[in-house]
């Protein structure tokens, strides 16, 4: 007697949940498109930390055209970031970080922020507290060398003398990822001339007077120590010494032709902050005169970068106009936008303009492979990267075909089969870059320094293959990236997540995959990948994860609720047939209640990864974009799509 008005409250609620899902699906299918620029695509900003706006007031300060508003501006943005306990984080309502917080300090030092200030002496003593520049990490360091705050013999030296070694060889520049790469080879000649252009003031207050900082070794680890030492010995001998006055000025010589060689048409290299600044330094360090047209050009691309508001100036580490193009128009599609839409074609057009079609640094482990595919940002034919042109051909395979969009694909089709790794997997950018000698350099204490396959790239390469009818010529690619995923689960069922964080990144992209390549909801794979999320599910139906998970086991699938980590556990709900499981519907609730008025979402957390734990993103369309997708599948699988 009482089973049937149980059954008739879940039917009523169910009913409410997709009445409601359909008009926050409306309105952020409005906003999607109020946001799409003239030309077509669609670009959120990229957040990231004060570490860029400090770092871009230092190169100004070394280069010598560092202006006031620029500087008041900056300090301003970083003194809005400090913490109550004086330090800095990097990310949104993380923990004090020591780096970060010694180049902010040092920034508002500049900016004329006296030391015996309360903020100022709070930062100063809880970095003493935390072991002081000794302690910072060496990118940081090599920053105060520059301006004359830290000792370059204190340092790793990277010699230019690198680029000779062919690039087969262990510890060639080609064996490091592409963003480490470029910022090897620049950073090579710095470490070469050992600039000092001294700030005005001295840091001593942030000295802890503890030994510096050192790796810890393993094996290789502490040869690389030794060898450290043999290279401190080589950077004093005199220059006219052989073999210095033989090796050093071809090397830096060819260093700087392969600089200049990878400079994109937009100024920067790679389209990444790190490597547009050292590369900048590095051949003003060579004699560029800052009006030679590279250096203008690099100038250029770093304004390009930089945005102000109210709060004051901000660097964004990098652009993703290709990643969110493509996420937003299968987003607009998901929630039942024709594929012959206006919004639609012309995004399909401007990413077919954006094709790379020339051979960059991949080609050095595939060679013959011919080019095909798509990089993240505005400018980038160098470094074209997997994960982007997986998107790319699974958005445009959204949109109204046309002969020139069909032949774009095949080509990408082609070029990602052969970027796949011996092991099966993918990685972002290159095949086969996992090297683990890179990573035990004393140079390298900060980030991945190599781009070995990853669950979330594989993942969303899988999804593309099998968007080909009966899978093509590349069933063999797709059936080896499935069986790579299978091999990664985590003894829990979730799946790490190495350009999002974190399980519920990983997890929310690899069984809409496993699904679409013909593996069944029963499956144990896919059914344990769904207890996990159920399992991991907020109290509120939303769902989070802190970036902490990276670092302490404790935080794995935890976290505040956020609206793209809510929109990825969903996706995955969805592909496993789950619509009508109570966790998608409170999941759906809670989208549709966080909806704000204007259709979108807030979230200030971050949710996406640059290198897990060291530098974190916040994409500010993640917050839109995945959500549409959630609520248009789950309108689509309850039979309630909106057209």
């Amino acid at each position: 007697m009482k089973v049937a008005p149980l059954l008739e409250l879940h039917r009523d609620t169910s009913s409410s949940t997709q009445a409601s899902a359909v008009l926050a699906t409306e309105r952020a299918a409005r906003w999607l498109k109020r946001a799409q620029a003239p030309e077509g695509f669609w670009k959120g900003e990229l957040e990231t930390n004060v570490t860029m706006d400090a770092e871009d007031v230092l190169l100004r300060h070394f280069l010598g055209i560092l202006d006031q508003p620029t500087l008041r501006a900056a300090a301003s943005r970083v003194r809005s970031q400090q913490r109550p306990d004086g330090a800095w984080a990097t990310f949104y309502q993380g923990p004090g970080e020591l780096s970060a917080t010694v180049e902010a300090y040092v920034t508002l030092r500049l900016a004329g922020d006296p030391p015996q200030a309360e903020h100022m002496a709070k930062a100063a003593g809880w970095a003493r507290e935390h072991g002081g520049i000794e302690a910072s990490r060496v990118f940081t360091r090599i920053w105060l060398a520059m301006v004359g705050c830290w000792d370059w013999d204190q340092l790793p030296v990277i010699p230019p003398e690198l680029v000779y070694l062919p690039a087969r060889w262990p510890l060639s520049i080609y064996s490091f990822a592409c963003w480490a790469r470029q910022t090897i080879v620049a950073l090579s000649v710095i470490s070469s001339h050992r600039p000092v252009r001294p700030l005005p003031f001295r840091v001593d207050e942030l000295f802890s007077g503890r030994p510096p900082r050192q790796k810890p070794a393993r094996l290789a680890g502490r040869s690389f120590t030794l060898l450290d030492k043999a290279l401190h010995f080589y950077e004093h001998l005199p220059e006219r010494s052989w073999p210095k006055r033989w090796l050093r000025p071809p090397a830096l010589h060819e260093a700087e032709r392969w600089v200049v060689a990878r400079q994109e048409a937009d100024g920067s290299w790679g389209g990444i902050q790190p490597p547009m600044v050292y590369s900048t330094i590095a051949l003003v360090l060579q004699g560029y005169p800052m009006d030679h047209p590279v250096v203008a050009k690099a100038l250029s691309g770093l304004s390009a970068f930089t945005l102000q508001d109210e709060v004051g100036r901000r660097i964004e580490a990098c652009q993703s106009p290709v990643w969110d193009t493509a996420l937003a128009v299968i987003a607009l599609a998901d929630a039942g936008v024709a594929p012959d839409d206006p919004a639609i074609s012309s995004a399909r057009d401007w990413l077919l303009e954006n094709e790379v079609t020339v051979s960059g640094d991949w080609a050095v482990q595939r060679p013959g492979l011919a080019p095909g595919g798509w990089a993240f940002e505005f400018c980038n034919v160098h470094y074209p990267d997997i994960d982007d042109t997986a998107e790319v051909v699974l958005a445009l395979r959204r949109a109204a075909p046309t002969e020139a969009s069909e032949a774009a694909c095949q080509r990408a089709l082609a070029w990602v089969a052969g970027m796949q790794s011996r092991d099966g997997g993918w990685g972002a950018f290159d095949a086969d870059n996992d090297a683990t000698l890179p990573n035990q350099l004393p140079f390298f204490d900060f980030g991945a320094v190599t781009d070995p396959p990853s669950e979330d790239v594989t993942a969303h390469v899988v999804e593309m293959f099998c968007g080909e009818t009966g899978h093509g010529r590349h069933e063999a690619a797709l059936r080896r990236g499935v069986e790579w995923l299978s091999a990664k689960q985590q003894p829990d069922g979730s799946y790490w997540g190495r350009w999002g964080v974190n399980y519920v990144y990983g997890t929310g992209a690899v069984v809409p995959a496993l699904v679409a390549a013909g593996v069944p909801a029963s499956d144990p794979r896919v059914a344990r990948a769904v207890r996990w999320l159920v399992d991991h599910q907020n109290d509120d139906g939303g769902w989070g994860e802190d970036l902490r998970s990276y670092v302490e086991p404790s935080w794995r699938g935890h976290g505040t609720s956020t609206a793209s980590q809510t929109a990825w556990a969903l996706l995955a709900l969805l592909a496993a047939g789950e619509e009508s499981h109570r966790a998608t519907g409170r999941g759906v609730e809670w989208l549709v209640a966080n909806q704000n008025a204007e259709g979108t979402w807030d979230e200030p957390w971050f949710t996406g990864t640059g290198f897990p734990w060291d530098f974190s993103l916040n994409y500010h369309l993640y917050r839109h974009v995945f959500p549409l997708s959630a609520l248009g599948r789950y309108l689509k699988r309850t039979g309630r799509r909106h057209e």
